[in-house]
């Protein structure tokens, strides 16, 4: 496909963050083995008697709970091998290819650029791919091309996509890393930025070398350290000051996390402007979709921004949202901050803005030094189209967090119909309704009877007759005329 090709009439933008899950129904018996359709590291084998039924059984639960492990996990539910093995069906494209088709597409107009390497897999992004590149005439300079395509949250029109794109290397600011070069289609779009030895925010936390792959890096860290409480201070200012600026602008970002974060000397630089620009679904989705209150990006980008914090000060992300408590950290004051983006309270009730951040005290103290004059003009059609986009991403994730809301009260009342304490409830009171049906049957049949005996005794006065004596023969009797 051209460079500049349209995408096929009819392509189905899917959001990779939606969480797959996977259930083991039934195993069956396939030429003297067991198989259950799983390809990964089984539980530990049987040889004698590994066709019986209670160790299927037990075989199929520890299966079952490993996918569970998989899926559950952050990292490892997002990563292309699972997604490929969950859903083939709309995970078998090779991306790499198609990236290098496109990529190849845009050198044939530009031809100073030369990709030196593809860094595979350095991103959790399974639609976004990354090269290593230089300048033919200035081969000792590394720059890495990011080529991504359109994602589900894409609503602006071809033309402002496009203009948008390449009005990124105009952004200056102290705390957004510099874009060199941008274009776009109308299906995907290509950046181009230096390339830092230093590597992101996360590579600092994790002691992680850039250019290794996302899992290598990061789904097992070998040691779990957090950052100073200076480097906290002025990192965390630093991205507030930058969210702010953007906010300001009207610019969508929706984005921040550890790994979107470059870090310059003790300058932190934000990543991926272009990621709101192009529709793609946010690293934390899964888990601000939760919370009704998380709305809009502004509180998209504060919640964020929590997560980001916990993972400069414990060196990890957190196990679960919302936090319900805090392990000791090294001040209360980043404590505050945490409860106010990532506790129960705030999730249920909203998120703080960017400006009241700023004013707690973990921040209000930090002096940033910068000669550089931010920069960023969008002409003011531009800006139009960017409210009305936001306003279309935000209104679908209002609409994902309802129906995830109406499934949890119907999986909550399916869960308590089924309930023992409810069953134990159900039986009680079907008994209870059985024996008043019972009563009510019994006075109904003696109200018959009674009122059976009431019409025989309102006509003659003859006594009645038991049923065993013989009934007396009957005398007709003639009334002779007056």
């Amino acid at each position: 496909m051209a460079f500049m090709e349209k995408p096929p009439a009819g392509k189905v933008l899917l959001d990779d963050t939606v969480p797959l899950t996977a259930a083991i129904e039934a195993s069956q018996s396939l030429q003297s083995h067991t198989i259950a359709g799983l390809s990964l590291p089984l539980p530990p084998k049987k040889l004698i008697g590994n066709m019986d039924r209670e160790f299927i059984a037990e075989r199929q639960k520890g299966l079952q709970n490993y996918l569970n492990v998989i899926t559950t996990n952050h990292i490892l539910s997002n990563c292309e091998l699972v997604k490929k093995f969950l859903d083939p069906n709309n995970y078998s494209a090779n991306y790499t290819e198609i990236a290098l088709q496109q990529v190849s597409m845009f050198f044939r107009s530009e031809p100073k650029w030369e990709v030196v390497e593809p860094l595979k897999d350095i991103g959790w992004r399974i639609r976004k791919k990354y090269f290593m590149m230089k300048i033919k005439n200035q081969p000792k300079e590394r720059l890495v091309l990011s080529w991504a395509d359109l994602g589900p949250d894409k609503y602006l029109s071809d033309k402002d996509f496009q203009c948008l794109i390449k009005l990124l290397p105009s952004c200056l600011h102290p705390y957004i890393y510099r874009v060199t070069f941008a274009t776009a289609n109308e299906s995907s779009a290509l950046l181009i930025r230096m390339f830092n030895e230093k590597g992101t925010l996360k590579d600092l936390i994790y002691k992680a070398k850039p250019k290794d792959p996302f899992l290598k890096k990061y789904c097992n860290p070998k040691k779990i350290q957090g950052l100073e409480l200076q480097q906290i201070k002025t990192y965390g200012r630093q991205i507030l000051e930058v969210l702010k600026f953007l906010h300001d602008k009207g610019f969508p970002y929706g984005h921040l996390h550890t790994s979107n974060v470059m870090l310059d000397g003790d300058t932190c630089r934000l990543l991926d402007l272009e990621n709101s620009l192009l529709g793609l679904p946010s690293f934390y989705r899964s888990y601000f979709s939760q919370f009704r209150k998380i709305n809009t990006l502004e509180s998209v980008d504060v919640h964020c921004f929590g997560h980001l914090l916990y993972e400069m000060t414990y060196g990890r992300p957190p196990d679960s949202v919302p936090v319900d408590s805090f392990p000791p950290s090294p001040s209360m004051a980043v404590v505050a901050v945490l409860e106010s983006t990532l506790s129960c309270e705030a999730c249920k009730n909203g998120m703080p803005t960017v400006s009241r951040l700023l004013q707690m005290p973990l921040f209000s103290d930090v002096l940033l030094t910068t000669s550089e004059k931010p920069q960023f003009k969008i002409p003011t059609k531009l800006k139009e189209a960017l409210r009305i986009a936001k306003e279309c991403i935000e209104k679908r994730l209002i609409e994902e967090q309802k129906q995830i809301h109406q499934h949890r009260r119907l999986t909550r009342a399916q869960s308590h119909h089924g309930s023992e304490e409810e069953r134990k409830k159900r039986k009680i009171l079907a008994r209870k309704k059985s024996k008043r049906s019972a009563l009510e049957n019994s006075e109904e049949h003696s109200a018959k009877y009674n009122n059976s005996n009431n019409s025989a005794g309102s006509g003659a006065s003859s006594p009645l007759t038991s049923p065993s004596s013989p009934t007396p023969p009957s005398t007709s009797v003639e009334h002779a005329p007056f």
